[in-house]
């Protein structure tokens, strides 16, 4: 019994030395993970607040090479190549860096990411992309630091900055198209089935590419699906055929389309095909 008794005494005291006091990061860890394209692009960074302080100008130097954030550096992953202002970056993690101006901002893409905030000694061997941005000033106050992913598009989008009162957006672009075409490609040499006819007139319309061989591509998925047609798959056809001048076949499209979102309930197809519908008669 004695002997329990000193266990339990000897490890109520280790506990209660290791024990350590949890509180809050003035500066929180954040991530971003964001598909563009066929691309997955993730961000890590930590989020300062402004807390009444001037921030640019000010804590943040202009003309300095900047964190982008606090504590550890700012990162950015791609799983694939990407390209920003010209340069390729390959697949991988890159800290980025800026440099604050006051109507311009020098942005830096920097292959070690293992430093805590900017590295005490400069490599501009480390360097794979530097831009040049607008800084813009914003009417509102942004009271944390943050850093998004938007303007999304196939092919790219824009990294965000935003704190205080000012607000940057990097471009940068991804290989979507290449990889699309080569899946494409080799679908279309095997066996497609009705989905990849459909995916791939999607593809070709929504990127302006051959409306000639989207439109034989989606007819062929209706073709293959009108056991069981589908109301979504007869409205691309209808936007198809539409841009390849068959005002006749988009409208017919509309039609059955429409009635058939209606059977299935689903109001947004119903609007959208009553309004190209109301558009291509001229109502």
């Amino acid at each position: 019994m004695k002997k329990l008794l000193l266990l339990f005494m000897l490890g109520a005291t280790v506990y209660t030395v290791n024990a350590q006091v949890k509180t809050p990061q003035p500066s929180p860890a954040a991530k971003l993970e964001q598909k563009v394209g066929l691309t997955d692009v993730t961000l890590e960074y930590s989020r300062p607040s402004v807390k009444g302080r001037t921030i640019f100008g000010n804590l943040v130097p202009f003309s300095k090479i900047w964190r982008t954030g606090a504590n550890k550096n700012t990162t950015i992953t791609f799983s694939t190549d990407a390209k920003i202002d010209g340069y390729t970056l390959k697949a991988g993690s890159y800290a980025i860096f800026t440099e604050p101006g006051e109507s311009l901002w020098k942005v830096y893409f920097y292959s070690d990411t293992e430093n805590w905030g900017v590295p005490q000694k400069w490599d501009e061997t480390k360097v794979v992309a530097v831009t040049s941005v607008k800084a813009h000033t914003v009417p509102f106050n942004v009271e944390t630091f943050t850093l998004d992913i938007n303007s999304i598009t196939n092919g790219g989008a824009n990294i965000e900055l935003i704190w205080e009162k000012t607000y940057i957006a990097i471009p940068f672009t991804v290989p979507t198209d290449e990889a699309v075409l080569i899946s494409i490609n080799d679908v279309m040499g095997g066996s497609p089935k009705a989905a990849d006819y459909y995916a791939s007139a999607s593809y070709y319309l929504q990127e302006d590419k051959d409306i000639k061989q989207a439109k034989k591509w989606i007819d062929k998925a209706v073709e293959m699906t009108k056991a069981k047609p589908l109301f979504y798959y007869i409205r691309k056809q209808s936007l198809i055929h539409h841009k390849a001048g068959d005002t006749k076949g988009a409208i017919d499209a509309a039609r059955k389309s429409l009635e058939l979102a209606e059977i299935a309930g689903n109001d947004d197809y119903v609007k959208m095909n009553q309004d190209s519908l109301k558009e291509w008669l001229g109502e």
